[in-house]
């Protein structure tokens, strides 16, 4: 049953391998035939032709019919004739050579004339240039110089300010150098000054000195007078007395400051001392004391 229904199947597969052959044939004559033709063509002078190509149809596996339906084989395609190469153009003709005409002399004339005046003009152009240019020349000349007169100007004042300040500063410290003398000067005669007054007050406390102790010399050796020493004593021992006066020299109070170690003796310097009222006088009431400190001893002179 099986091989009966696959006859028809095998019987259609060899037709249409039959159909593509045939067409594969076509397909090679066809290129053969144009070859030949292209070949014999390039030996005639070139021209424009124009081949049509037909492409073998797509293949396709017909569907199993059965032996009553299947279609009768397609007819062989006909080949239609190439088209024929157009023929050349014929070559242009040649053109006629152009006559030559005969220059005029009035034209020659104009056309000397132009350029003359063309020449002319030229030469007014770069005159005028030339000019220009010496304008412009002359005007950076005088930019130039008028730049240099004020860079001197300019350096001058510099040099003017730069003096006044040099002579600013010069005045300056030559009025600070002139204050710091004067004021050196005036601390020197200060100083003078001072010192005199140093050396009067020491001069003054000198002879103060030495008056008040010659006024304390006086008081003790008018006392000293009256003292009367005891035989016994030994030694030179001193004994120290508060003594307080009145501006006469009248004694009012005497006190034993520092005692002698001798009653005694300390008992003749006090009545000598009462005895001696009133005290000399200084040589000056500014030396003047209220209250006395006097010392003695035995054998002082």
């Amino acid at each position: 049953m099986s091989t009966h229904d696959d006859r028809p199947a095998r019987a259609g597969r060899v037709r249409g391998k039959w159909t593509a052959l045939i067409l594969a044939l076509v397909v090679n004559l066809l290129f053969v035939a144009v070859l030949v033709f292209s070949v014999s063509w390039q030996n005639r002078p070139p021209s424009a032709v124009t081949a049509e190509l037909y492409a073998p149809p797509t293949r396709v596996a017909p569907a199993p019919v059965p032996p009553q339906l299947q279609p009768l084989p397609p007819p062989r395609p006909q080949l239609q004739p190439l088209p024929l190469p157009k023929p050349l153009p014929p070559p242009p003709a040649p053109k006629p050579a152009p006559a030559v005409e005969k220059p005029d002399p009035r034209e020659a004339d104009i056309a000397l004339k132009a350029k003359q005046a063309a020449l002319q003009k030229q030469k007014q152009a770069e005159a005028e240039r030339e000019r220009v240019r010496a304008e412009q020349a002359r005007k950076d000349a005088e930019a130039k110089k008028l730049a240099e007169q004020q860079a001197r100007a300019v350096q001058a004042m510099r040099a003017q300010a730069q003096r006044e300040s040099q002579l600013r500063a010069q005045a300056e410290q030559e009025s600070q150098m002139r204050a710091q003398a004067e004021q050196e000067s005036q601390l020197r005669a200060q100083a003078a000054r001072e010192a005199q007054a140093r050396a009067q007050q020491t001069a003054a406390a000198t002879a103060r000195d030495r008056a008040e102790a010659d006024w304390i010399d006086r008081i003790r050796s008018k006392i000293r007078s009256y003292v009367i020493v005891p035989q016994d004593i030994q030694g030179n021992p001193e004994a120290v007395f508060d003594v307080v006066q009145l501006p006469t020299g009248e004694i009012i109070d005497v006190r034993l400051r520092q005692s002698s170690g001798v009653p005694a003796y300390d008992n003749a310097v006090q009545r000598a001392i009462l005895k001696s009222s009133p005290l000399p006088q200084p040589a000056s009431p500014d030396l003047f004391q209220r209250s006395l400190r006097l010392r003695f001893r035995p054998h002082d002179q």
